[in-house]
């Protein structure tokens, strides 16, 4: 809770409300034999009051029950499990407000039937540690979460954005060069900026940047190139602007203190992608690019080039654009990596909009289909190139096919791993009618699956494991028919 007066205030309205259902007795009935209003009385309830001693008075009189009964801070057996939820960080660490859900009203809800509702919430973590979903994991989920609640797309972020490059004069394109932005967070918001040799520190060679607060101090990784810079830059005039306190001081990220931590360095990201990459002109070139009758990678790469040296920048910006101002709202972005000397593939980034059968990550080391165009990609992908192609892939188990284009490269940051980035575009009757080059004879529809272990193509050239998920599943339901005949027959 965020105080002890909260504690205090929610205990007593747990411990009102279970006097009152003991008796079977509505709010309006406690209304009538206290003389106190029903609004009042609901908002002691759910924890938003504290009545004065003479009103307790009152209610313990009506309620047959002593004044300690009421004002105990001590739960009995019935809401003994409630009382851990109520005194850890819960309702401060997970951010209930970001999806429209009323503390007040959750804590209605499990003082309902605490004891299930606790047994609910010890099954969800059994299923997180047994899933290796770690707290850092559960933030992301999160966070994730909320940006597919809204498309991924934060107008109040593209005003400010729009606002500040106004007040400043910076122009919002690939030419924004990262001296003006650090001459803003010099000027401006009082920075000093240096660069540093972090290989002489060990492992920070891997680190970007460093931020020092105390002495807003910003160090660079002096193998930063120029469009890293402009990024770093850019996401640190975001922290400003937003006027984001809770922040994390690295890039990329190495710890967390809170989830207020990791939504805004989301903030901060979505404003620098931004203001780097112009929204109405993505929403210009990407419109006309779908307007081709074939597809070309050639045409895709210099569609990004257009735009920006990332690749992984344009392809997260595509997503708060076309779902918002193109109206394809079915689509998944992924974020993939190859270690340098392994085979095994790991995905580090996702978002699924509006759609959840698209491919998810997970953490139990299934090996994820090496048909997807973004893994044969990483596989095919020679020193210092950039590989981009597309498909359309076939999701057989579920029945759904998706346009994936990936672009993947070797990452700067890393002992010689390989990244790639894929966009999946559901197909249905609003994004053929979009995409001009669907039917182009360049596009192979292929049969994907998931993962091996769920997968049921049969005569798969590069499967990597044997479908043991899909087996267990078909045994189980075998085993299901043969009671059913089992039962008929008797």
């Amino acid at each position: 809770m965020n105080s002890e007066s909260d504690f205090i205030k929610t205990v007593f309205g747990l411990k009102l409300k279970q006097q009152r259902q003991k008796k079977n007795w509505s709010l309006q009935d406690l209304a009538v034999k206290t003389g106190l209003s029903k609004s009042y009385l609901n908002e002691i309830e759910n924890g938003k009051k504290y009545p004065k001693h003479d009103k307790i008075i009152q209610l313990s009189e009506a309620l047959s029950c002593t004044f300690d009964d009421l004002v105990s801070t001590k739960l009995d057996k019935s809401l003994a499990p409630f009382n851990e939820i109520l005194q850890s960080d819960f309702f401060k660490e997970i951010p209930l407000d970001l999806f429209g859900i009323n503390k007040n009203n959750l804590i209605s809800i499990i003082s309902d039937a605490p004891k299930k509702v606790t047994a609910f919430i010890n099954a969800l973590i059994e299923i997180s540690q047994n899933y290796n979903l770690g707290k850092e994991r559960f933030y992301f989920a999160v966070l994730r979460s909320f940006q597919e609640l809204y498309d991924n797309y934060f107008p109040e972020i593209e005003e400010k954005v729009v606002q500040f490059a106004r007040e400043n004069q910076v122009e919002i394109s690939k030419n924004l060069q990262p001296d003006v932005l650090e001459n803003i967070l010099t000027g401006k918001f009082n920075y000093k900026i240096q660069s540093e040799d972090f290989q002489q520190y060990g492992t920070l060679d891997n680190l970007r940047s460093l931020f020092i607060p105390e002495k807003k101090l910003l160090l660079l990784n002096k193998k930063l190139e120029q469009d890293q810079k402009t990024f770093i830059f850019a996401k640190e005039i975001g922290f400003n602007v937003l006027e984001l306190k809770s922040r994390p001081n690295t890039y990329s990220w190495l710890d967390f203190g809170s989830f207020e931590e990791i939504l805004n360095n989301f903030y901060a990201s979505y404003f620098a992608g931004a203001l780097l990459i112009s929204k109405q002109k993505t929403l210009e070139k990407t419109s006309e690019f779908f307007l081709q009758h074939d597809w070309d990678p050639l045409n895709f790469e210099n569609l990004i080039k257009y735009f920006t040296h990332s690749p992984e920048t344009f392809y997260y910006r595509l997503t708060n654009i076309l779902s918002s101002e193109l109206g394809i709202k079915d689509l998944f972005y992924l974020c993939l990596v190859k270690k340098k000397n392994s085979d095994k593939i790991q995905i580090l980034k996702e978002l699924h909009l509006n759609h959840q059968q698209a491919p998810h990550a997970n953490a139990t080391n299934e090996h994820y289909c090496r048909r997807w165009i973004a893994v044969k990609n990483l596989h095919h992908l020679k020193e210092n190139e950039t590989l981009t192609d597309a498909q359309i892939s076939h999701y057989k188990d579920q029945g759904i096919s998706y346009l994936v284009i990936s672009t993947s490269q070797k990452n700067p940051f890393s002992d010689g791993s390989n990244r790639s980035y894929c966009l999946g575009i559901l197909l249905n009757s609003q994004t053929i009618k979009k995409i001009n080059f669907i039917k182009s004879s360049n596009l192979k529809t292929i049969n994907v699956g998931v993962t091996c272990e769920s997968c049921s193509i049969s005569d798969c050239e590069v499967r990597q494991a044997p479908p043991i998920r899909l087996e267990k599943e078909y045994f189980n339901l075998s085993m299901k028919n043969a009671i059913e005949r089992i039962r008929k027959e008797f």
